[in-house]
Parts: C-alpha cells; sequence; structure tokens
C-alpha cells in the first residue's frame, strides 16, 4: 500500500510539472506579435533585433514542434560549439548574454516560462549564457526557462545552449 500510495504522488507531481500555468489577466510579456519567423528554424525578436535559433541544441524542427532530446554542455563545451557553428555559416551565431536570453522569458508562465508557440518543447530548465560573474571566474550566468528565473552556475556543470545572432541587413 505504502509503495502504491508514493507512485500515486510521483505521477500526480509529474502531471503538475508538465502543465504550462500562466497568470490570467497579466498582460503577456512575449506575446506572439513581438516573433516573427525568419526560417522555419529561426525566429526575430522584433523588439531586440534578434534572431534566435528556435531550439535548443540537440534538438531539430520536424512537423511544427521542437524534436529529439536537448543536449546539455559545460560552457567551455557551448563556448566552443558556437565558435564551430559559426565558423561554418559566417552569420554571426554566438552564445546570448544575460539580457537578451532573459528577453525570451515569459515571466507571467512557469513550466515553461517561454513563447511555447514560438519555441515550442524548449527544455523547463537553465540555457548558458555569455555574461560572466563578477564574483566568481569560475560561474556564469544562466537563465531558467521553468520560472524565468536567472542563476549563477558552475562552468563545469551541463546546462542548455539556444544560439543567437543580430538581424543583420541583407
Amino acid at each position: 500500500m505504502k509503495r502504491l500510495i508514493t507512485v500515486c504522488f510521483s505521477l500526480m507531481a509529474m502531471a503538475q510539472v508538465s502543465a504550462r500555468e500562466c497568470l490570467t489577466n497579466a498582460v503577456e510579456t512575449t506575446p506572439d506579435d513581438v516573433f516573427s519567423a525568419v526560417t522555419a528554424d529561426t525566429i526575430l525578436h522584433i523588439p531586440t533585433g534578434l534572431i534566435w535559433q528556435r531550439c535548443a541544441l540537440g534538438q531539430t524542427w520536424s512537423n511544427d514542434t521542437c524534436t529529439g532530446d536537448a543536449e546539455q554542455l559545460t560552457w567551455q563545451q557551448a563556448l566552443l560549439y558556437a565558435r564551430e557553428y559559426d565558423a561554418e555559416l559566417l552569420e554571426g551565431w554566438r552564445m546570448p548574454n544575460v539580457k537578451e536570453l532573459a528577453s525570451l522569458t515569459e515571466r507571467n508562465c512557469v513550466r515553461p516560462s517561454v513563447n511555447s508557440t514560438f519555441f515550442p518543447a524548449t527544455p523547463q530548465d537553465s540555457f548558458w549564457t555569455s555574461t560572466p560573474s563578477l564574483n566568481d571566474a569560475e560561474r556564469v550566468w544562466t537563465v531558467a526557462f521553468f520560472n524565468a528565473s536567472y542563476s549563477i552556475k558552475e562552468k563545469q556543470r551541463a546546462v542548455y545552449l539556444r544560439l543567437v545572432r543580430t538581424n543583420l541587413p541583407d
């Protein structure tokens, strides 16, 4: 019986974690009209003029959603990935700073706290930024898409990544 109760509570907790919750009657911080699709897998955030990868590293855009398992990297691995990714394309892809990444958070929602129309299947966890901690050279700022919070994490931790570039004129 004790095991059955534990399983029931675990299932309830998982169901609660997976359901997006938003404040009612609140003004959205990232409504659909502040985004525009550039390509199938890139999105323009109009207020900042930044172009974002629609999916986290490891995921691919397919059938109107991000599919596959997002990958986590250490901060050094993430920096190298961004450099190597752009070395081939030469489009200015890079790791975002904390203010840039925070501009994507939907502060009125949790699980996830991001615009789900333009960034579906976003992992509900921390994403790397390029912004280092001023007090600790071994830590970097991250933004969590679970609840739109910011935190400082050790560079050796494994964290998700989404690249950004400035919208350049044609």
